[in-house]
């Protein structure tokens, strides 16, 4: 039988060439999906009946067979597959693979997602549209709705089929693109795309791979938050707060929230396309950096005014100058009062701010029980976090290998060993070299630890 779309949905039994129609999946601007069954190779397969404005236009019609071509092409675990593209009875419709699983949006109805699992569905899109935009594909519609979460990851749905869709073209507004067929359409389709969109894209300018980082950033911003970063009553407030407003900073909404992630976001979602992130692989390659940073990703750092920095620094030179005091008045004491020869010890750190905030980030120095060893967490060139110590009569911090996204250490009490938290691991390492060894298990990162003289830590 045919079909006309925007008349009568299809039922089932109905076929459109090999493919027959099993059960509805969804509909919205972009048309109606279906549940099928490919009768040649028996398999089932997800197909989107397109809207009647695709079939009418011929001009789209040819723009949106090219785009088909160029996304049938894309392979890449974290695209849907674009199977075949059809017709019948003047009937335009596409053949993907059926995803099982919920839309990122549907998972956010409940919610913003932890640190771990936004960062895992972020590297896994990002990765995906640097596959495409490096096939010269854009997205153009990038939003929860278009993402699928399945067993094997996100997939990014419609891929560059959004740019045969109505837009905010010359001479178009507001108001008349806004303007609703029913109820449901102006909430689902017209408000929903507007919140994701980026400035260009609003102001009906050409679009390019940019733009697509601006609506991820906006995805990523509402993973973290549970709450859309540009919000309004209508199309037009919407559209007002994406050209005009910034969103609230995420850390004040989730105080725990890498610092690093909350810079990463913001980049993206620059008003001037020229201060984004240039590439999705510039992104990518940052998320995944922020990912394997670990706990001290995960550790807000306060911003803090160079004043407040060389303050911070002054107060920790003072509380290290003291225990090491303390420690030598002990020695003093237990020898009754004859005091063998000390080292010299110095801890004066000259370091800019920016170095505190690196090398610090908000875990405290960690101080040997003889008062001789101070270990921080630095960041190398690459931009990684690991463990450095410095003998106190010494004036340069060493590298601790084998401390690679450390943190949060300290030693056990005999000085001889530093433990450390890594990958969800407690480890120890011997402080006069060695390979670490794996203590036990540690989820979480705990914000602390201390190593009693009994041995337990």
């Amino acid at each position: 039988m045919g079909y006309t779309p925007g008349l009568m949905p299809l039922s089932a039994g109905s076929r459109l060439g090999p493919y027959e129609i099993l059960t509805p999946l969804g509909a919205g601007g972009m048309g109606e999906v279906y549940r099928a069954k490919d009768t040649r190779l028996g398999r089932t397969v997800a197909i989107k009946i397109l809207p009647p404005h695709l079939s009418h236009d011929a001009i789209l019609r040819q723009r949106f067979e090219r785009e088909a071509k160029a996304i049938s092409s894309l392979n890449h675990p974290h695209i849907c597959v674009l199977h075949d593209v059809g017709q019948q009875d003047g009937t335009d419709f596409l053949v993907m693979e059926y995803l099982e699983g919920e839309t990122l949006a549907q998972r956010l109805t409940k919610g913003a997602l932890p640190v771990e699992h936004a960062l895992k569905i972020g590297i896994e899109i990002a990765d995906a549209l640097d596959r495409a935009h490096r096939h010269g594909v854009v997205h153009r519609d990038l939003k929860p709705g278009n993402i699928m979460l399945t067993t094997s990851g996100a997939k990014l749905l419609d891929f560059g089929l959004a740019k045969a869709a109505p837009s905010l073209g010359a001479g178009a507004t507001l108001t008349a693109a806004a303007a609703p067929t029913t109820p449901v359409t102006q909430q689902g389709t017209i408000v929903g795309t507007f919140q994701y969109m980026s400035p260009e894209q609003v102001e009906g300018k050409e679009v390019d791979a940019r733009s697509d980082i601006f609506s991820f950033g906006s995805v990523l911003y509402e993973m973290m938050t549970g709450r859309r970063a540009f919000r309004g009553q209508s199309p037009l407030s919407v559209a007002s707060a994406v050209l005009e407003k910034d969103p609230e900073s995420i850390s004040t909404l989730q105080p725990m929230t890498p610092p690093a992630l909350d810079r990463t976001i913001r980049v993206c979602l620059a008003k001037d396309r020229e201060n984004r992130w240039q590439t999705a692989r510039d992104l990518l390659r940052e998320l995944r950096w922020i990912a394997e940073a670990g706990s001290q990703a995960g550790v807000p750092s306060p911003v803090i005014s160079h004043r407040k920095a060389r303050e911070r620094l002054a107060w920790i030179t003072a509380a290290v100058l003291a225990i090491a005091a303390v420690i030598a008045g002990v020695g003093w004491w237990r020898a009754a009062g004859i005091s063998p020869p000390r080292p010299s010890m110095r801890l004066s750190m000259e370091l800019s701010p920016g170095e505190i905030i690196d090398r610090f980030r908000g875990a405290q120095p960690a101080l040997s029980p003889d008062g001789t060893r101070i270990v921080v967490i630095e960041m190398d060139s690459s931009g990684k976090y690991r463990l450095a110590m410095r003998s106190l009569d010494q004036s340069q911090f060493t590298p601790v290998p084998g401390t690679d996204g450390a943190g949060t250490p300290f030693f056990s009490p005999d000085g001889q060993w530093l433990a450390f938290f890594v990958d969800d691991k407690l480890k120890k390492i011997p402080v006069q070299g060695g390979a670490p060894v794996t203590l036990c298990d540690a989820p979480g990162y705990p914000g602390g630890a201390s190593w009693g003289d009994d041995g337990n830590i």
